[in-house]
Formats: C-alpha cells, structure tokens, sequence
C-alpha cells in the first residue's frame, strides 16, 4: 500500500505531466524477467494508481503475459522531460492480476474497435503478414456485430504492488535530486541518495 505523501507525490507529478502537453504522460516502461533470467521492456500506459499500485492492462498470453507468470517481479519507469529539468519516477515490486470484475469494467470503458482488437490480435506470436490480421478483425466485427463485446478470457489487468519507489529530479550540472522509498512491512520509510 502506498502512503500518502508517496501517492499524493506521484499524482502531482503526473497531473504536471498532464498539463505540459505531453502526448502520453500516462506511458511507463515496464521491465520483466523471462524464465532464462534474460530481461525485456516494453512501453505500456498506466491506467490507474491508487494507494494499492498502479495498473495496466495487456494480453495474458503475451510474452510480458508468461513472463509476469513465471517472475511477477516488475520494474516501472515514468519519464517526464518536460518538468522541471527532468523528472523520472521509479518504481519496483509485484505484479499481480487484477479481480475479473474490475478487467470486466475497464474492457466495457475501451473503445469498440480496441475490444475488437483484443480478440483477433494473437499478441506476440508471429503474423504471417498483416491481411491475416486484418482478416481476423473483420471476423471478430462479424461476431460481435450488434452485441456487447465481452472481456476474452486471455485479457485483463495487473496492479503493480510497489515495494520500492524512488523520485528523481533533474538538475543543471547534473546535481539532481533523488529520493528513495522503501516498504518494511507496512511501513515506508525514506532517504535521499546522492545524484
């Protein structure tokens, strides 16, 4: 569980990466670790945070879908060139599945040919060329012409638990700020590291 400063810390910074225009202030880098030990990141937009962690969404059968299988271990990383000189937020701890209702509700709230797209992508393995999945779009379209789009069953979201969460703050000469959070328990304690 995030504290309150750490929360409301984040939601500041993310609100001023908002208001900078930004294009995707919400992208996040994701680490994972595959069963060989070999690290991959991908780029994945954070859907929300609350004091629990912060969520996304994806393809359960995906390569980052098997690795979180076998090593829920994560690492995020925010990037926000504009602030400031610089603002990174860092953030290490597990990934765990969200509760098939609250997938439920937040598939119904995505845009109908992303629905689609979440059927008839077969996210991560090979396509032999690009009309295969053009095909299976139409497919889906036809099936679920004129009905609700359900959630597929290989779909849904994960809340990242944070054990570790550190602020940095850019600065000229490179004499940056950094912060760095740390959960014992319950309890989240702080210390500042040199830049």
């Amino acid at each position: 569980m995030l504290n309150p400063e750490i929360l409301g810390t984040f939601q500041k910074l993310l609100g001023e990466a908002t208001a900078s225009g930004d294009r995707e202030p919400t992208a996040m880098n994701l680490a994972t670790v595959d069963s060989s030990g070999r690290v991959t990141s991908r780029i994945v937009l954070l859907k929300s945070v609350d004091e629990r962690g912060f969520r996304f969404y994806t393809n359960y059968q995906s390569d980052k879908g098997s690795q979180l299988e076998v090593h829920p271990q994560v690492a995020l990383c925010f990037h926000w060139k504009q602030l400031r000189e610089g603002v990174q937020v860092r953030v290490e701890g597990v990934a765990r599945k969200l509760q098939e209702e609250e997938s439920d509700a937040y598939f119904a709230s995505r845009a109908r040919g992303s629905q689609i797209g979440a059927w008839a992508s077969l996210q991560s393995q090979t396509l032999p060329d690009r009309e295969t999945f053009e095909q299976r779009l139409v497919r889906y379209e036809h099936e679920f012409d004129g009905r609700v789009v359900p959630r597929p069953p290989h779909w849904g979201g994960y809340v990242v638990e944070p054990d570790t969460l550190e602020f940095w703050y850019g600065a000229e000469f490179r004499w940056h700020e950094r912060v760095r959070w740390s959960r014992h328990g319950q309890t989240w304690t702080s210390r500042l590291l040199y830049p």
